[in-house]
């Protein structure tokens, strides 16, 4: 089993900056691969990014690419994502996930891909 705790969200303005942490407990070895999704009201939980465990490949959704880096620490069993230049669009409820599974869940860029999710952190965006 995994846990997985999130934190780092919170309110900020356009055009600003947060580093979401995610820190991961009990069976970490499982946790070859990892991402981040978000659930804005209304909507579905949505892809944002995906990580293999060297981080030698990852994945953005398109909607964040150029602004967003996930980046992993697996010595502190903590999974990162640094957001920069937010944009309204970007409020939502950001999960943490993770699986055992390697290159096919860090390529399938779904939520069903994913064993283990935290509890979510809400990032706010102002104009």
């Amino acid at each position: 089993q995994v846990q997985l705790v999130e934190s780092g969200g919170g309110l900020v303005q356009a055009g600003g900056s947060l580093r979401l942490s995610c820190a991961a407990s009990g069976r970490t070895f499982s946790t070859s691969a990892m991402g981040w999704f978000r659930q804005a009201p209304g909507k579905e939980r949505a892809f944002v990014s995906t990580i293999s465990w060297s981080g030698d490949i990852r994945y953005y959704a398109d909607s964040v690419k150029g602004r967003f880096t996930i980046s992993r620490d697996n010595a502190k069993n903590t999974l990162y994502l640094q957001m920069n230049s937010l944009k309204p669009e970007d409020t939502a409820v950001y999960y943490c996930a993770a699986t055992p599974q390697g290159g096919s869940a860090v390529r399938s860029k779904t939520p069903e891909a994913m064993a283990y999710w935290g509890q979510g952190t809400q990032v706010t965006v102002s104009s």
